[in-house]
């Protein structure tokens, strides 16, 4: 289906998207409308950030469910994983009136056959590494997309970038296996390790997941890019090289072997500063974490093979044209964003959820700011996220100073048993932290956070959960004194 209906040129063809503001469908709303697409959508009427993006392609969504937004010229109805043909009132009408039905994965799977698509996937690190990739191959001025999985900021402040067609780069996610109906030529591999309990009960089971992703790389030509120093990654590697011994492997990290072997170099004036084996300059990064100079790399070595895909050299011309790349890439939303200050109190979000992604930044951020008293308030979300990985939570915060919990930020896709509670991981984690503090609801801190953060400090809520509403209420009130 996907190859008479999503096509390169789609102009004049009249796309209604289902859940158009959710990020992943705004991003594909921006895509298709790229290529010429009549595009109509419907969500809730709550604003999100995702507004902007439409507002500024000119798309007014509908703000209710209703059949008659479901015309007789819609050649495509495109609709996101929340949403059900058995309950949605608009894909129950596309049904009758006989107009194709698309997931989100399946759609993005449809754009991706139509180029040479490389595939960002990962637990951890798909986001900023599609951000990255996309920022210095536009630098590069190769004929390509990128639709990452937030609002990138050297993306104009949207999830997309386009200077032609040629090329897909594109975050693929490995939550119920979404990312197998994608068709890479490319893939990126940033991460292996057990998330998404809800779906993938062991570690072996998220594992296949991506061993069998990237078996669907093309026979002879497919290359895997994938970082070493992941123990998860480098293991499922080892199962893809059994099985597929055709797939050209190219690692990177301070451990891998190769052009791609990272030297840390040193952090100063908020830059992180790095080096690789295969290279004659230095780059840097105005991101914190070791994770993002692993991150930077991987989009160094897309670029690379793009370059060889287009024939052209890796020449110094070219080299100092990535270097550009990776040191003006200002990040993602939700991605150790700066959201605002308060008197010299830096507010930062984040939306890192699993533990070694808190661990990362939060060390990233301490060597960053290294004058700065580190205050994390932190909501994590799921329950079968936190009993799974419950000691590791506990663990996570080492780096920070001061430490905020609050009740776990439950998810509509599973059921509470009782098991695990905000306030037990906070009973945890004061074993191995002296300074922490709970409040069950987010905004029950609003007052102690006012009181205790002094000029100097670095506040940053991070998780899935809805605690970002306590940065903003600081930031917003902090501006009245």
């Amino acid at each position: 289906m996907s190859d008479n209906i999503l096509k390169k040129d789609l102009t004049g063809f009249h796309i209604h998207f289902v859940g158009i503001k959710g990020t992943g469908m705004a991003a594909l709303v921006e895509i298709v409308h790229s290529r010429g697409a009549v595009i109509t959508g419907s969500d809730v009427p709550e604003h999100f950030y995702t507004d902007e993006i439409l507002s500024k392609l000119h798309i007014i969504p509908y703000t209710t469910f209703d059949a008659k937004n479901v015309t007789d010229d819609t050649k495509l109805v495109i609709y996101s994983a929340a949403y059900k043909k058995e309950t949605n009132p608009e894909l129950a009408a596309a049904e009758k009136k006989h107009i194709p039905l698309m997931l989100y994965s399946e759609a993005l799977g449809a754009i991706s056959e139509t180029s040479f698509s490389c595939g960002i996937c990962g637990v951890h690190g798909k986001t900023t590494t599609t951000g990255i990739c996309g920022t210095v191959l536009n630098e590069l001025e190769l004929p390509f997309q990128a639709l990452a999985g937030s609002v990138i900021g050297s993306f104009g402040d949207t999830c997309t970038i386009t200077r032609g067609h040629k090329y897909f780069v594109a975050e693929t996610c490995e939550y119920q296996r979404h990312f197998m109906a994608f068709c890479p030529q490319i893939i990126i591999l940033t991460s292996v390790e057990s998330d998404h309990e809800d779906y993938y009960p062991t570690f072996k089971d998220i594992q296949n997941a991506f061993v069998d992703y990237a078996l669907k790389l093309p026979k002879d030509t497919g290359k895997l890019i994938y970082c070493a120093d992941d123990s998860g990654a480098a293991e499922t590697v080892g199962i893809i090289k059994q099985q597929r011994p055709d797939i050209t492997i190219i690692p990177y990290g301070d451990s891998a072997q190769g052009d791609f072997q990272i030297t840390f170099g040193n952090v100063k004036d908020e830059k992180q500063y790095f080096t690789l084996k295969g290279f004659d300059v230095e780059f840097y990064t105005r991101m914190p974490g070791k994770h993002i100079v692993r991150n930077c790399t991987a989009a160094i070595a897309l670029a690379v093979e793009l370059l060889k895909q287009e024939k052209l050299p890796v020449s110094a011309d070219n080299i100092e044209k990535i270097r550009k790349g990776i040191s003006s890439f200002c990040g993602a939303k939700r991605r150790s964003e700066i959201v605002g200050k308060v008197g010299d109190v830096l507010v930062m979000d984040d939306y890192a959820h699993h533990p070694t992604a808190i661990k990362t930044t939060l060390q990233g951020l301490k060597a960053f700011y290294p004058s700065r008293r580190l205050v994390v308030d932190f909501m994590s979300h799921t329950y079968t996220r936190t009993a799974a990985l419950f000691d590791d939570f506990a663990h996570a915060f080492d780096a920070a100073d001061e430490v905020i919990l609050h009740k776990i930020y439950p998810s509509a896709r599973e059921k509470y048993d009782g098991t695990v509670t905000g306030r037990a991981l906070y009973e945890k984690t004061k074993e191995y932290h002296s300074n922490v503090h709970y409040f069950e609801e987010v905004m029950d801190a609003e007052d102690y956070v006012r009181s205790s953060l002094k000029d100097g400090d670095l506040f940053i809520t991070m998780g899935a959960g809805d605690n970002w509403k306590l940065g903003k209420a600081f930031i917003e009130k902090g501006k009245k004194l």
